[in-house]
């Protein structure tokens, strides 16, 4: 009876925790469905135009998200690649250089940063970020201004503005994970360099060595952290659609432009272009994290293959 009563209890904990875990299931198929059928009517009436064309006018009712794709893969991309580096130093220094007394206060600073709200961080780019970069457009060499990453209007707001405050709000999120993924490298491997006579700058690239699936991870969560940003992105970037290299010319993305417009759209089509960039938003933020799974996943499964010795072959001896 005992055993019986116990084997009803595990099936219902295993059941009970598997639809719980099927609830996530539900949520991001659901998003999906209805993303996709909002937007039906653009669907039909524009097909792939819509993704690769640059015309975007509410008022005859011509819509291309290209311009909102080329801006926000422009700006995270910058993001990542500016604070990629700098989140990994940070989080190296606390997890093994940091000295003990410095080692809590910079955590405190830096879980601090990952609480501010977006929107501060707007205001403060509108305050403070884009007069710096306007007095660096002002300094820029009028034979460096025709560089087309370098031209555009000097009115601060812009694709760079952009950046660097989406730099600024990934690297807490990117070296705390880091950070984490570091403490949890064994101590064994670290002394083990020890032993060997290697000096702590090796140590420390034992260990980034030793746990660089995780830092990969911490990346791409950053990455798609300044992927899907909406509002401080939305104060620094200039709102402009149109597609440029240039780091200082005013642009526009996908989440800004849903944030800005969905509330005065008037015409179906029109809401349903915006619910099609979300839709195309939602496709290329699961695209992200499919790559990010499989590069993490073929890392882990290379070091695997390293680690593991390979087989002896045992050679018998002839009769």
């Amino acid at each position: 009876m005992k055993r019986r009563r116990t084997s009803v209890g595990d099936f219902l904990f295993n059941t009970g925790t598997g639809l719980f875990a099927l609830v996530l299931v539900v949520l991001v198929a659901s998003i999906g469905i209805v993303l996709c059928i909002q937007s039906m009517s653009t669907i039909r009436e524009f097909g792939l135009n819509f993704w690769r064309t640059q015309n975007w006018n509410p008022v005859t009712e011509e819509f291309g998200a290209l311009p909102f794709i080329w801006g926000t893969l422009y700006s995270s991309i910058v993001a990542i690649l500016i604070s990629a580096p700098i989140s990994v130093g940070v989080a190296v220094f606390i997890s093994e250089l940091c000295p003990n007394w410095l080692k809590q206060p910079l955590v405190f600073l830096t879980e601090l940063l990952a609480t501010i709200p977006s929107i501060v961080y707007g205001l403060w780019g509108i305050f403070v970020l884009v007069p710096a970069v306007r007095a660096v457009q002002m300094w820029t060499p009028e034979a460096l201004r025709s560089v087309p990453f370098l031209s555009g209007p000097r009115n601060g707001v812009s694709m760079l503005a952009a950046s660097l405050i989406l730099t600024i709000m990934v690297i807490p999120f990117t070296s705390s994970v880091a950070r984490e993924v570091l403490k949890a490298v064994p101590v064994a491997q670290r002394e083990t360099a020890y032993a060997l006579g290697a000096t702590r700058w090796e140590v420390t690239k034992v260990a980034i060595h030793y746990a660089r699936v995780g830092i990969v991870g911490a990346i791409m969560l950053g990455f798609g952290r300044a992927f899907g940003e909406t509002m401080a992105v939305t104060m620094v970037i200039g709102n402009n659609p149109t597609v440029s290299l240039s780091l200082f010319a005013p642009q526009y993305t996908m989440a800004a432009v849903i944030a800005n417009e969905f509330t005065e759209a008037v015409s179906d089509l029109h809401i349903s272009a915006l619910i099609e960039i979300g839709l195309v938003l939602f496709i290329v933020t699961f695209a992200i994290n499919v790559a990010s799974r499989m590069l993490i996943w073929g890392m882990t499964h290379q070091r695997k293959q390293v680690a593991s010795p390979a087989p002896v072959k045992v050679i018998e001896p002839a009769a």
